[in-house]
């Protein structure tokens, strides 16, 4: 399975379960745990929670995969580990508290979906 391929079902499934400013962010080379991170944000828990249930769903269904999920919503920090793809779906207040876009900066942005 083709890591970027597995990064864009992510993403479509974020876009369709209507997540916020979603990021596929290229560390190849960078990273040496990771491929790519794709990063969104939700407005709730219990949209976190769909969030990312939505995505693990999709690439089972996809890609037949699995991945390790740490975190709780109520946290407001959900991350899917898929090994070559790492998925963080946060809240607004601790995606900006984390700022992982700003700590992985040298990473290439591959594709950036903000709401409007």
């Amino acid at each position: 399975m083709d890591p970027l391929t597995l990064a864009h079902t992510l993403v479509d499934a974020l876009e369709d379960t209507k997540a916020e400013d979603i990021l596929l962010l290229d560390l190849n080379g960078i990273a040496p745990f990771t491929d790519y991170f794709v990063i969104a944000s939700g407005t709730s828990e219990r949209m976190l929670k769909a969030l990312l249930n939505n995505a693990r769903d999709a690439a089972l269904d996809a890609h037949r995969i699995k991945p390790r999920v740490e975190g709780e919503a109520i946290d407001g920090w959900m991350l899917a580990d898929f090994g070559d793809v790492v998925l963080h779906v946060f809240s607004r207040e601790q995606r900006e508290h984390y700022q992982l876009e700003a700590l992985w900066e040298e990473g290439k942005v591959l594709l950036h979906m903000q709401s409007l």
